[in-house]
């Protein structure tokens, strides 16, 4: 055989080496494309799963509509007075409950920035539902910044972890889809499920802050913490998208802490010059009347809150918080 028959074979084969690898190669990367795309799409809008699940109501009928506010700057006395004036929180956490606290940990920045849920305040709820009776207590968010790093700065998981509750991070595998009957925004969309699931009762808490958007976050707008996903796509249409969390969640009770409000720059504000002290607690079974109630710390009527008006429209609760008869206390 010539030399040249032998180079010209030995390059045939290496030719033939070179195309193998390649074609593995290729499978191998569709391979994990597509594990990557089905990874992703079981956090998006519209997942594989035709099943969804329904969020339970945790709302106590028998207590009726109930609401409180409280003029004053010291957080523990506040939300101790309100509670007191809506009948006591063991009215609705019993002995044996599983509560889960819905706060909002959406950023990494320390407490004093308000931009998130006072971890003295988180604390101060765990225990007072301890008393009440709960077997257990479980804290959650799901942060738009590192879980982790966002229950660590802002203190809360701390503060959670003094007073005997659970701090659960939004792994992957607690999502769920879950369509709201009537919206068109949350279908079969993943949401925070098992978490809520496992819970006999379910308290929002959240601050009082502006957003640049819905012009105020509050308790309505805290369920968006329950979302996973590509949620940002949300905010181009944020007051439906308020209304409909405000329609799938039906919380036990809401917590709005006004001791200091974020005027300027939300949601996350980032100077102390965003601040000021509005020494206000609401406490309330509807989260449109409270928010309602709230819009007012801000500087701004509910009717300027267009999410308000729809969450009222939707049968969500009522705008008008004085139909509540709220209990009205000063403590300065």
């Amino acid at each position: 055989m010539s030399n040249k028959e032998t180079d010209r074979k030995t390059d045939r084969r290496e030719f033939l080496i070179r195309s193998s690898k390649a074609g593995l190669l290729i499978l191998s990367s569709c391979v994990t494309g597509y594990f990557f795309y089905n990874r992703n799409s079981s956090l998006s809008s519209a997942g594989s799963k035709n099943e969804t699940v329904q969020i339970p109501d945790f709302s106590v009928k028998e207590a009726g509509g109930k609401m409180a506010v409280v003029k004053g700057d010291d957080r523990i006395k506040t939300i101790n007075l309100a509670f007191k004036a809506i009948g006591g929180i063991e009215t609705f956490i019993k002995k044996g409950d599983r509560v889960l606290l819905k706060v909002n940990a959406a950023f990494a920045s320390p407490p004093v920035l308000s931009a998130t849920t006072s971890p003295q305040l988180i604390e101060e709820v765990v225990k007072l539902c301890y008393a009440a009776g709960a077997s257990s207590v479980a804290v959650t968010d799901n942060p738009i910044n590192d879980p982790s790093s966002c229950f660590a700065l802002t203190g809360i998981e701390n503060a959670a972890k003094r007073a005997g509750a659970k701090i659960i991070l939004p792994e992957e595998g607690l999502f769920m889809p879950l369509s709201v009957e009537g919206g068109s925004l949350i279908r079969n969309w993943p949401v925070l499920y098992k978490p809520i699931y496992n819970a006999d009762k379910l308290i929002g808490i959240a601050p009082v802050k502006d957003h640049h958007r819905s012009g105020a976050s509050m308790t309505m707008k805290n369920w968006y913490g329950f979302l996973g996903g590509r949620r940002n796509i949300f905010h181009q249409d944020i007051h439906n998208i308020i209304k409909e969390l405000a329609v799938m969640v039906k919380p036990t009770l809401v917590i709005l802490d006004g001791t200091v409000s974020m005027m300027t720059n939300g949601p996350t504000g980032g100077s102390l010059s965003d601040l000021k002290q509005t020494g206000t607690m609401i406490v309330g079974t509807d989260q449109v009347a409270v928010d309602a109630f709230g819009s007012s710390l801000l500087g701004k009527s509910a009717g300027e809150l267009t999410y308000i008006e729809k969450a009222h429209a939707a049968g969500a609760g009522n705008m008008d918080y004085r139909q509540l008869k709220p209990e009205i206390l000063n403590m300065l």
